[in-house]
């Protein structure tokens, strides 16, 4: 079964799960040839107990068009995850997580996997951008950041923190850097 790669981006309001909840999260299934083949996306309730960063919040508060989007529709935490699992199941491959920064994302999203569904389909399969795009750079990975990124990796698509619009734009780059490496 050929590999479907999942980029993800969440938004959560602190930066560690279970003492801070996931908010929202958007995926987008992409091959390898940047084929974009499904979406999921979803809002969370916040997690009972949970609470908010101090510094996170500083930050939301200057986002009010995407925390007002990412705090309607809500949906319970269980079903949300429950119905991703169906979902990423559905899909036509098997699915390989993929994040910028993957340590934040895959670490959300499988917290939340593990709590609610007790598995992953991901099992331990996570792939970083930024550790991609330092090695097509041939540089040091903390100057393997988007400022330093050639301007063809960049597909015309919006960065809003609002997770799909970003989980998307997220997977052209991923795509447009795989690409390169491979005709290297």
């Amino acid at each position: 079964m050929q590999e479907i790669y999942i980029s993800t981006d969440v938004e959560a309001d602190g930066p560690i799960p279970g003492q801070n909840s996931m908010l929202s999260f958007g995926s987008a299934a992409y091959f390898k040839n940047k084929e974009l083949v499904s979406t999921f996306e979803a809002n969370l309730e916040c997690l009972e107990g949970a609470k908010p960063d101090p510094e996170t919040s500083k930050w939301w508060s200057t986002q009010t068009e995407a925390w007002e989007y990412c705090r309607s529709n809500l949906q319970e935490p269980k079903s949300v995850m429950q119905n991703y699992v169906k979902w990423l199941n559905s899909l036509p491959g098997k699915p390989v997580f993929v994040g910028y920064p993957v340590s934040y994302d895959f670490m959300f999203v499988y917290w939340y996997l593990m709590k609610f569904v007790g598995s992953s389909p991901f099992s331990h399969s996570a792939l970083d951008i930024k550790t991609m795009a330092m090695v097509a750079l041939k540089s040091e990975y903390r100057k393997a950041t988007k400022k330093y990124m050639p301007k063809i990796w960049f597909d015309d698509l919006p960065h809003t923190h609002k997770a799909l619009d970003d989980a998307i734009g997220q997977g052209a780059l991923f795509c447009n850097i795989l690409s390169e490496l491979e005709s290297a």
